[in-house]
């Protein structure tokens, strides 16, 4: 007996690989995006500093441009690093 595929239809599932389940800033979830975005994906990737925290690309920038002087992580209160 011979079997032939004729159809093939994939499914997939994708998470951020971060150790909570939602920015610690705005507080929606990482397989979500920011309130600023309509789709998440590329265009709202997260971002982890060196303390390891991760959050919204979107969200960490506002909250490191709001800061009047040196930025620190909103929740360990570290001073603020991108990880590189």
């Amino acid at each position: 007996m011979r079997v032939v595929k004729m159809k093939w239809h994939a499914v997939a599932s994708w998470t951020w690989d971060a150790q909570d389940e939602t920015c610690g800033i705005c507080r929606m979830a990482f397989d979500g995006c920011c309130p600023d975005c309509k789709l998440p994906g590329d265009d709202c990737p997260l971002i982890w500093g060196v303390c390891n925290h991760a959050f919204h690309l979107h969200c960490i920038l506002k909250w490191v441009n709001s800061q009047t002087s040196q930025a620190h992580c909103p929740m360990c209160r570290r001073e603020w690093q991108f990880k590189g």
